[in-house]
């Protein structure tokens, strides 16, 4: 038997393995074992070929893929891989450009420029030439940069072929950029890989001395490469041909980074004697996991055809939720957490993707408000984002000038020629004389110390800030107006990068918290509440002030979910940043047309199988229960909208999906929906006294509003047809159906047919709590109060035995009176 065991393998893994000579592609489907396959292919070679560890170059696209393929190794082979490169594409060239970059210009000692450093210096070269960065955005300008880095188009070029005025001005930047990184003996992170191409392209000596050296050459994730590791690869291959890829095209989600899915797909082309081995056995999901991915992704067209598989068994059907609204999407999906849990599966088991990151602000609500502690990965928690904190801060500022904080946060939010010089001198000023920052500001207009481009600009922020104080009446179109007029969202829109793209989305969505914020606070026509009991009177908070919303939303942002006893999480994250990643139970929210497939790219063919790609890795990274969410409606980026369900739901065989409910979860109420005033900063469409419970209508009907209208666009499933045989019924909770227009709650009042939504309020909002108290939670069931802490309540519930710490006024909580 050789030094490792290929027995072990499945046949196609073996054919793989077994396969050293020529060129070869192996087209690895979702959790088909390719790193056992690389490592088992390169111990083969080294100890019963004979091959050399220095003659194998193995690259990888992460520095933890690239360790974990190393520690693999060495328990494979032990030392003999020590002399093996294992690294990234950019440790590559960092190791072949240490060696020979003067042949390029450049000293050893080179020093590589991170991300900000290369932002800095394209700022000094931009103020060098007078280039006005309000028409021409930094961001913008370094985009076009880097795409002609990856391009392999150096500035010579880049000058020949720019015709549009922006391309003229990135020109100018890119050449002078070039000379002052040469001048400084440092590449930044573009230039690693333009540079080593050049390296290799015009000096065949070198290029000559690596293709003997590496006469084995493998290339992990080859879907995810640009065009400069495409051009690199090639060279290195030409000699021997000996070149091994790994991928899966139906994994290439990346092509906003510059990947090209055409390099795994023309591989055959470029190689024409080339071997192709498909790993279609997987190891990770059950059967009908993997038959929905297959149904999916067989709609793409340009695509290597396979299918995966497995010995498992069938195990659940795919369970689709049709929510009312985002929030009830989110309450449910914070439900059915807990009784995955009590099923047995820990939170760092279990996972929710969403398309883009804005849908993570009414996840994260509802999350916090059913106290299931969670982590965002590759992402920030809505109200951390840098552009959430800076619209806080202007409006912060009108309410309170004096706040020091928010007013240097953004004096220069967007750029607009007040520098950090000009801020430290108002700053010093400030402390000088004892006044607010904002204060000093204006002094500082007329101090001649400071430049008059400085003092223009600082004028034209005091200014803004002036008006918009007098800004009244109408919160939403008050918030509106002051971030039209902050210039936030012109700004990102002329930076034109898909990071722009997605604040301005974010800042959009921060409208839908300001319409939630108003909803949930409508003034009440009815008596105020006496306000000698301090204990039991909770603040009215008025739906058009700017003061309370703040007060509301910095509330809501100081709670945080009750960490676990074994520090464990759920896990939230946009689809792209889940990639390579599995877990036990998996929630994809927000299935609906527009959203995903994006708008952005649904109407492009070449997006949409990107998009439809991006589905298919969702769906593969569970492995025992998947579960597929949308909303008939969503208020998403301040905007109202009814799409119809994603045409990715609907590629999924009728057979392979369960429907589970829709608009309600099953709770029949015992009468925390009538607590007004603690409904989360989600507002939850809970509406008190009545009204309706986990998204139902305000007469508690189950069935859709809109059952039997044609709602469906193209690819798109219409709500009846969602629905179709299932219309009727209830969630797999138990939900209790009820006949529309017959439902009642509390006190039964009724306004113009409905129930009245103030029925009630007034008593709940009265409702204190102390130790012992039984309450019932929406999500937890039954508990005793253990501990009070102020508006804190530490309560122990019956049915998993867990103590959780929830706000008392956020909480969906009600003492029950035994």
């Amino acid at each position: 038997m050789g030094i490792v065991d290929i027995d072990s393998l499945n046949e196609a893994q073996r054919e793989a393995v077994l396969c050293t000579e020529g060129p070869l592609l192996v087209l690895a489907g979702a959790g088909s074992g390719k790193t056992r396959v690389l490592t088992y292919r390169i111990a083969h070679m080294l100890g019963d070929l004979g091959v050399q560890p220095w003659q194998i170059l193995a690259i990888t696209f992460t520095n933890k893929a690239a360790a974990e393929m190393r520690e693999r190794l060495g328990k494979l082979v032990g030392p003999a891989a020590r002399g093996m490169w294992v690294s990234t594409f950019h440790s590559m060239c960092v190791r072949m450009l240490r060696t020979d970059c003067e042949k390029l210009g450049f000293d050893k000692g080179f020093t590589i420029y991170d991300d900000d450093d290369s932002k800095r210096l394209v700022k000094d070269i931009m103020a060098e030439f007078d280039i006005d960065p309000k028409r021409w955005p930094i961001n913008a300008i370094r985009n076009r940069i880097s795409t002609a880095k990856n391009e392999l188009i150096v500035p010579g070029v880049f000058e020949q072929e720019a015709h549009d005025p922006s391309a003229k001005v990135a020109a100018r930047v890119y050449k002078r950029l070039q000379e002052r990184l040469k001048a400084a003996n440092a590449f930044d992170f573009d230039d690693l890989l333009l540079y080593t191409y050049l390296l290799l392209k015009d000096h065949p000596d070198v290029l000559e001395a690596y293709q003997d050296r590496f006469r084995y050459l493998m290339v992990d994730e080859y879907q995810d490469t640009n065009h400069a590791q495409y051009a690199i690869t090639k060279l290195l291959a030409a000699k021997h041909k000996n070149i091994m890829v790994v991928g899966d095209d139906d994994q290439s989600i990346y092509s906003w980074r510059g990947a090209d899915i055409r390099n795994i797909l023309e591989f055959e082309s470029d190689y024409p004697s080339a071997h192709t081995v498909k790993l279609e056995q997987n190891y990770r999901s059950s059967g009908n996991i993997l038959a929905a991915a297959n149904a999916v992704v067989s709609n793409n067209m340009h695509r290597k055809k396979k299918k995966l598989f497995t010995a498992a068994g069938e195990g659940d059907k795919i369970n689709v939720y049709m929510a009312s609204d985002e929030r009830d999407e989110g309450r449910w999906i914070a439900a059915e957490i807990e009784h995955q849990r009590s099923e047995g599966i820990p939170y760092d088991e279990i996972a929710v993707f969403y398309r883009t990151n804005a849908q993570s602000r009414s996840i994260e609500d509802m999350l916090l408000r059913a106290g299931v502690p969670y982590r965002i990965v590759g992402g920030t928690r809505f109200f951390d984002r840098a552009e959430i904190r800076d619209v806080m801060a202007y409006l912060t500022l009108l309410v309170n000038p004096a706040d020091d904080i928010a007013a240097k946060r953004v004096i220069n939010v967007p750029r607009r020629g007040i520098g950090r010089t000009t801020v430290e001198y108002i700053d010093s000023a400030a402390r000088m004389t004892n006044m607010p920052f904002m204060l000093a500001a204006e002094l500082c207009l007329a101090d001649e110390h400071l430049q008059m481009r400085a003092r223009n600009a600082l004028g034209g922020f005091l200014s803004l800030i002036e008006e918009a104080r007098s800004y009244g009446g109408d919160l939403r179109k008050v918030i509106e107006a002051v971030i039209d007029k902050s210039g936030m969202i012109a700004a990102y829109e002329n930076e034109g990068t898909d990071e722009a793209r997605g604040r301005i989305e974010n800042i959009k969505e921060f409208l839908s918290v300001v319409d939630e914020y108003v909803q949930t606070h409508q003034v009440e026509d009815e008596p105020e509440i006496a306000r000698d009991d301090a204990l039991a009177a909770v603040r009215q908070l008025s739906p058009d002030s700017l003061a309370d919303f703040i007060e509301w939303v910095r509330l809501r942002t100081d709670l945080d979910a009750a960490s676990a006893e074994d520090d464990q999480a759920v896990t939230l994250m946009t689809v792209h940043s889940s990639k390579g990643l599995e877990f036990d139970c998996v929630f994809v929210a927000g299935m609906e047309e527009t959203l995903f497939p994006h708008s952005n790219s649904s109407h492009d063919e070449s997006g949409l199988e990107e998009e439809r790609r991006l589905a298919y890795v969702a769906i593969t990274r569970a492995r025992k229960k998947l579960y597929l969410t949308c909303a008939y409606a969503r208020q998403i980026f301040g905007e109202t909208a009814a799409n119809p369900m994603s045409r990715f739901v609907s590629e999924i065989p009728a057979e392979l999906r369960k429907t589970i409910g829709l608009g309600s979860s099953g709770f029949s109420g015992t009468g925390w929906e009538k607590r007004g005033s603690r409904r989360g900063i989600s507002g939850s469409g809970t509406e008190a006294g009545g009204g309706r419970v986990f998204g139902q209508s305000s007469a508690g009907g189950s069935r859709p509003r809109s059952a039997g209208r044609s709602g469906a666009s193209s690819g798109g499933s219409s709500f009846a047809d969602f629905m179709g045989s299932n219309a009727s019924r209830t969630s797999s909770r138990g939900s209790e159906g009820r006949a529309l227009g017959k439902a009642t709650h509390g006190s039964g009042e009724r306004v113009l047919g409905r129930a009245n939504p103030n029925a009630g309020k007034k008593a709940a909002a009265k409702m204190t709590f102390a130790v012992g108290d039984v309450v019932d939670h929406k999500t937890f069931g039954r508990g005793r109060v253990t501990k009070v802490d102020g508006d804190l309540l530490y309560i122990k519930f019956a049915k998993n035995g867990m103590t959780k710490k929830l706000l008392k006024d956020y909480a969906p909580i009600v003492r029950i009176d035994l």
